[in-house]
Parts: structure tokens; C-alpha cells; sequence
């Protein structure tokens, strides 16, 4: 059986650019140059139906945005942004198939964002505080609370939430990309309590408003990704699955055993790797040279995904299309919620 691993990718590429000592390409830069055509070039150049994939996460109670995570290797939302060449409908959530759109106007015009603001939350009285009220219209939404009054010196003091859990969160300075945010109080997002301690004194008579996004917490029906988030409405009010299809990345190629996720995928992976050493070089008479058989490769790699969507009948208006679904199990007796 021919072999179709890192070992032999690293061969033919030695090969193809007439590097076959370490002294002139080290195995280092040859890897380097094999894992950026398999990380960056692959999944542009081609969408294969082979890295089509579903791709589940699971939402938390009264946390409505879900972001790439960068911290928790186990969060499935772990490094997203960077693992998922594409993300494409339909979504379905507990099952069910919902509303996905990446059009932020069209999302918030199903669900607008309605600022309540309370004028008079509380009463500056000449000190720093700490002040503690209620915002009302409770639960509010994370990552828009908004606190704010004027110090003594004339100066706004504005403050935002920083959501640290399902129910808490702190306050701080607006836009701060520290990984340390300094707190200057803290709220609850389910009660609406907070605590604030200005940074310089208030003034007696002023008031401290507040400005919150009420929400009543549901099954969630619709689903906006945008900017590498995911944005749910009605807020879940509880844990449910959220599946979408996705274009993934290839895998990087570590080990000297290791294949590609497809092992046909050898060659075209190594005239790739051959032809950015060649670009890097300068030497664009050798870019030439192999293009005719690196697009020949290509060919070969994109046949086995044209051969799979030919099967497929397109959708009409009289067939089965995404936007007709039956009722499946439930027949006559509704949805499970």
C-alpha cells in the first residue's frame, strides 16, 4: 500500500524542490510549510464534503451570546474562530429547526433591543458611595447594563457590566480589553441588584441612572451568527443543544506517521507546500513548472465532493426542501415543548 503520511509528504516535497538535505530546507521549515498549506491554503482553496461536519454546542441559562473561548480547551466553542473555515444553515436547537440568519438587522428586527432607562435609580449624595439599588424590569440581559451619573466635576462616570456568570457580573470603564478588568461594583443579572462605587464624589441631588435590556427567558427559536459569535433569542432558560453544519479545517500534521484526515489528500498537500518554498525563493520559473500537476491534484481532491452533490436532486418548491419539515415523531400530538 502506498504510503500517504507526513513522512512521505516530506519526501516528496524534498523532491519536488531539490532540497534534499536539511542543510538546505530543515524539517522544521518544511513543516512549517506543509501545516500552513494544510491550515490556511486547503480550506480556501477547496470545501470539501469530507470536512462537512455538524457541530454541536450547549447553551446555559441566561446567557444569550456565545463567543469563541480561548481559556477552556474543553469548552466546545474552544478556539472556533479558527477551527471552523464556515458555518452554514440550518440550525436546530433541542432538535427543532430555527430561524439562522447572519444579518444583524434582520435579527433584531424580529427581537429589538429596547433600552428601559431608569432616570432615578438612586440619589447621589456628595460621596463616592458605595450606592446600591435596583434596576427593575428584571432579568436583564448581559453585556448591556449601563450605569452612569455625573461627578463633581462635571465629568460623566459611565460604567458597563461585565458578565462574569450566569447571574453575575461586574462593573467597570467601557471598552476595556485588559484581561483585568478593575470592579468598581457588581450586578445581578436575574434580580437586578447591583452595587456601585464611583471614582470620584457625586453630586448631592443627582441621579444615577441605569439603562437594561429586560428579557422574558424561553425556548429559543432564532439564532444570529456574526462576528464569530452566536446570538439566541428567546434567551434559553435553560440547557439545550444547538447543532449547525460547518466547513472544518483540516487537521494539522504533527507526526512523521500521521496521514491527512483523507489520504489522497498526500499529494495535493505536498505540491502545496512545494510551491509556497518556491514562492518563498523567489524561484517563480518552478512555480510553472509544477502548477500544472498541483491543479491536476486539486482536481482529484474536488472529484469525490462534485461526484457527492450530483447525487443530490436540487431543491424546489415541490420537494422536501430545509424549510419543510413534518412533524415526525410528534404527529398529532404537537412538539415535545
Amino acid at each position: 500500500m502506498a504510503l500517504a503520511t507526513l513522512a512521505a509528504i516530506q519526501q516528496k516535497v524534498r523532491r519536488l524542490t531539490r532540497s534534499p538535505s536539511i542543510a538546505v530546507l530543515s524539517d522544521d521549515d518544511l513543516n512549517q510549510y506543509i501545516n500552513t498549506f494544510v491550515l490556511y491554503d486547503f480550506p480556501q482553496n477547496l470545501r470539501l464534503f469530507d470536512l462537512r461536519s455538524t457541530f454541536t454546542f450547549y447553551t446555559q441559562p441566561n446567557v444569550d451570546v456565545y463567543s469563541t473561548e480561548s481559556s477552556n480547551p474543553n469548552d466546545a466553542l474552544y478556539n472556533f474562530k479558527n477551527k471552523i473555515a464556515a458555518v452554514h444553515p440550518t440550525a436546530f436547537i433541542a432538535g427543532i429547526p430555527v430561524l439562522f440568519t447572519q444579518w444583524r438587522d434582520v435579527f433584531y428586527g424580529y427581537y429589538p433591543q429596547f433600552n428601559s432607562i431608569n432616570s432615578n435609580v438612586a440619589t447621589g449624595d456628595g460621596t463616592v458611595g458605595p450606592f446600591s439599588a435596583s434596576v427593575g424590569g428584571t432579568p436583564v440581559l448581559q453585556n448591556n447594563v449601563v450605569i452612569t451619573t455625573i461627578g463633581a466635576n462635571n465629568n460623566a462616570m459611565t460604567f458597563v457590566d461585565y458578565p462574569q456568570n450566569n447571574e453575575q457580573g461586574i462593573l467597570g470603564w467601557p471598552n476595556n480589553t485588559s484581561s483585568i478588568i478593575p470592579a468598581f461594583g457588581t450586578i445581578n443579572y436575574l434580580t437586578g441588584d447591583f452595587t456601585i462605587q464611583f471614582p470620584e464624589p457625586t453630586i448631592a441631588g443627582n441621579a444615577i441612572v441605569a439603562e437594561t435590556i429586560p428579557y422574558q427567558a424561553g425556548k429559543p427559536i432564532c439564532i444570529l451568527y456574526y462576528d464569530n459569535q452566536f446570538t439566541i433569542r428567546p434567551v434559553p432558560d435553560k440547557a439545550y443543544a444547538v447543532q449547525l453544519e460547518v466547513d472544518l479545517r483540516p487537521t494539522e500534521l504533527l507526526s512523521t506517521n500521521q496521514s491527512p484526515d483523507l489520504e489522497q489528500w498526500w499529494q495535493y498537500i505536498a505540491y502545496g507546500a512545494a510551491k509556497k518554498v518556491f514562492e518563498d525563493r523567489g524561484d517563480l520559473d518552478s512555480v510553472q513548472l509544477i502548477m500544472p500537476e498541483y491543479m491536476h491534484q486539486e482536481s482529484l481532491v474536488l472529484r469525490k465532493t462534485l461526484t457527492t452533490q450530483a447525487n443530490m436532486r436540487t431543491v424546489t418548491i415541490y420537494t422536501q426542501g430545509k424549510q419543510n419539515y413534518g412533524p415526525g415523531f410528534w404527529w398529532g400530538a404537537g412538539w415535545p415543548y
